[in-house]
């Protein structure tokens, strides 16, 4: 049989729970609001370390590609003028002869191009652009939620 202070005591414990449910229920949603700043803060140092890392990768890509380009230039003009010396035995004008190096010459470095192109869309066709980390971390939260509620 229970003593009336035992019953008060009881009251007492529940209407205790009862008011610290608020501040329990503020304290989950501070820790929510943590957890939530926290993953974003994850998220963006991730994407900044890839935005940074694309970023040097261009600056590299477009110095080659302009040292490549002049290179480019002077290598086709050459090739060019030595596929029309090598059609000096033909019945075509100089005009003519140059013309046909340089039509040559283009279209091997369109075949090449376009070989090229092909390969490096196949590569960063590859490259993920997901943030790996911040993804499992939420998918661990969201794990860690269910079992918990």
């Amino acid at each position: 049989m229970a003593t009336p202070g035992t019953a008060i005591n009881r009251q007492s414990e529940q209407r205790t729970e009862i008011e610290n449910l608020p501040v329990l229920i503020t304290r989950l949603g501070d820790n929510v609001a943590q957890l939530f700043d926290t993953k974003m803060s994850l998220l963006k140092v991730e994407v900044k370390e890839d935005v940074d890392a694309f970023l040097r990768a261009g600056v590299g890509i477009a110095a080659a590609a302009i040292v490549a380009l002049l290179g480019f230039a002077l290598v086709s003009v050459g090739a060019a003028r030595s596929i029309s010396t090598l059609l000096a035995n033909t019945n075509f004008s100089q005009a003519g002869k140059d013309s046909l190096g340089f039509v040559i010459v283009g279209a091997a470095y369109l075949i090449g191009g376009t070989i090229v192109a092909l390969i490096m869309k196949g590569r960063l066709a590859k490259q993920s652009l997901v943030p790996n980390r911040t993804v499992d971390e939420f998918r661990k939260d969201k794990e860690w939620l269910k079992k918990e509620l």
